[in-house]
Formats: structure tokens, sequence, C-alpha cells
């Protein structure tokens, strides 16, 4: 019988922990989960849980959110992203719309969608119209893209990518040796898709501890379990805490998918920088807004690529500080009006700790 939360937080007070460790969750999925079932608050205070990289809307690049934001007032077009992007600020003069919703406003066909399948939908049921699908998202999001090219997208469906992966982040911190946690939850979703073996370099190069986890409180437990035990016995490895899902290779036809319609580049993270093999890239022109639309990315503005002035969401991403140790968190940055991509999604730390109750 699979063990509960209850037991497996019970094995993990029974430890002999040492005097702080420091875990970090890469996933904005697992944040949430860890938030709301109140985590923090039963385990040890010795043990530290970190939010990591894992928010595909608080990374994205804001010259992409940019020129999204341009197509639509510019472009006869349809433009449809997920929800969560239409909220997300850039860094405009005051006259200027500042994000998706605001351009809405202004007369932009914009339009909130779920799923890819519903870009697709939105093409057929518009075929004399252009229709842009803003793709941005990590591993998870990419895949179901990837899947729609390669089963063949009517001509008037283009896609506006900004996919990135997530290990390369998470490399970047470890390789700059100041990465500030002692070991590391892997996500799970991302594992389903590109398998768990993607994460061995966390063990085999930077001897750290390392596993994958659900998103139900036993599976998180369980890796947290897991990765403490390897501290103590000194034994490092890749434990897969949701085998139910996770295969060491993943998903074999998903993975073939990106390999057929997209490459990797280098690719830029908002207010992190370039990171090295870290971004999709369309393989074909006809399907890429970018080549068949104007390319309104590059147009030089103020504070281009920056998070707005006193926003701190670049060191909740990396690690550095906790949501409610920025400047603006719950002063001039709330989730009725956000300062910064954090306080925007579901998945970003900011709006997930103002969701689980944290003010200040």
């Amino acid at each position: 019988m699979p063990l509960t939360a209850q037991q497996w937080l019970d094995k993990i007070r029974a430890l002999p922990l040492p005097s702080k460790v420091k875990i970090m969750n890469v996933c904005g999925g697992h944040e949430r989960s860890i938030t709301m079932a109140g985590l923090r608050t039963v385990l040890p205070p010795n043990i530290e849980l970190i939010p990591g990289p894992g928010c595909p809307v608080c990374i994205c690049p804001e010259e992409d959110v940019y020129a999204a934001i341009q197509l639509a007032l510019r472009e006869k077009i349809i433009l449809v992203a997920f929800g969560d992007m239409l909220r997300v600020p850039v860094n405009v003069s005051k006259q200027e719309p500042r994000s998706l919703e605001q351009a809405k406003a202004l007369g932009g066909d914009i339009r909130p969608l779920a799923s890819p399948l519903e870009a697709l939908q939105m093409a057929k049921q518009n075929p004399k119209q252009t229709v842009v699908f803003f793709a941005a998202g990590f591993e998870t999001t990419t895949a179901p893209v990837a899947a729609l090219l390669a089963e063949g997208v009517p001509d008037n469906l283009l896609i506006l990518l900004s996919g990135r992966l997530t290990w390369p982040a998470v490399a970047m911190l470890l390789d700059s040796g100041q990465a500030g946690f002692d070991a590391l939850i892997a996500p799970g979703h991302v594992a389903t898709v590109m398998g768990s073996d993607e994460w061995q370099f966390v063990v085999e190069k930077h001897h750290l501890p390392a596993a994958v986890a659900g998103f139900t409180p036993d599976s998180l437990l369980a890796a947290i379990y897991s990765t403490l035990r390897q501290l103590i016995d000194n034994k490092r490895f890749l434990d897969n805490c949701y085998p139910q899902l996770v295969t060491p290779s993943g998903n074999v036809t998903a993975k073939r998918c990106l390999q057929e319609t997209m490459t990797i580049e280098d690719a830029n993270w908002r207010g992190v920088g370039t990171i090295p093999a870290s971004g999709f890239r369309l393989r074909e022109a006809k399907w890429d807004a970018r080549i068949q639309l104007p390319d309104y990315a590059s147009e030089k503005r103020q504070r281009g690529g920056e998070m707005p002035p006193g926003c701190d969401c670049a060191k909740v991403v990396l690690g550095n500080i906790y949501p409610n140790q920025c400047r603006l968190y719950g002063k001039a940055c709330t989730p009725r009006t956000p300062v910064g991509p954090c306080m925007v999604s579901e998945e970003g730390a900011c709006r997930i700790w103002w969701a689980g109750g944290v003010r200040f």
C-alpha cells in the first residue's frame, strides 16, 4: 500500500535532519500544491522549500509579449493565447497598452484559450482570417503545439512561439556555483513528456539529491523524504516519486513531434537573460508568425526586456528571494493590479503565495 501524506510526514519528522536544508521545487504547479496544502507549516522548520523557475508566463520574454500586442493592434488578425498571458505587463509609456488585455480593450481581436486545439478550431471557423497562436510555455504545453503542427494545420494558422525548456535554467543556476539549494524536486509533468533521465545531470554533474514528484501532497512529501535521506546517507541518485506517469525516456510520441517540428536554440528569459539551448524554434517558416507577418519584437523600447522598476520577479524566479520579500509585494503589486508577471500567472510564486493568504 502506498504511504499517505501523513505517513510520509511522520517519516520526515523522524529523520536526523541537519540544521538547515534548502530544497528547490522547480515547478509552479508544485509550488501551488505545496502552498495550498500548507506543507511549509507542517514540515520541520529546518526544511526550507524554495520556489524555482517553473513559471512559463513569468519568464516569457517581454519582447514576445510586446510583439503579440503590436500584432493584435496593427495587423488584421485574430490573436489567441493562454488566458494567463493576457494580463502580463510590459514596460511601455503610460499612453500605450501594457498588456494583451489592454490591447483587447483598444479593439484588438484577442481571445483566450485553454488548449492548442482551440487555436485549430478558431482557424477552421475563420478561414478568411489569419489566426496567430501566441504559444508561450514549457515542454508540457509546447509538445501539444508540436503535435498539432505534425498532424497538419490550415494555412491561416500561424504560431508566435515562445517555448522554453525547463532543465537549462536549473543547469544555469547550478553551473553558476550560487544555486543556493541542497536538493532538487524535478517537475513531474515535464518529466512525463521528456523523461526523468533529463534530470540525471543534477546528480551526476552536481552531486545533488534529486527526485521527480507529482502534484499531490503524498508524492511531494515522498520526494522531500527521498532527497533528505540521500543527504543524510550521503548517497545521490535520481528518484522517481511519480511512477504512475513518469518513465526514464518519457513520452516517445510527444518527443518525436517536438523533434519533427522544432529545433533548440539559445533563448532569452525575462529578467534572467539568455540561457543556452533553452528555447524552441519552429522548423518551418510557413508556421512562423515572425516570418509571415511583420516582426515587432525588435523595436527599441524603454527598459525593454527588464522587469518594471522595483519589481523583483527575476529574483523570485531564480530562487534568490521569497515572493513576499519583493519590494512591491502586497503594496503596488497585487493580483488586481499586477506589476510583475509572477503576480499574474496561476503558476507564478507571487500569485500562489497571495492566494495562500500571505499578505506581507
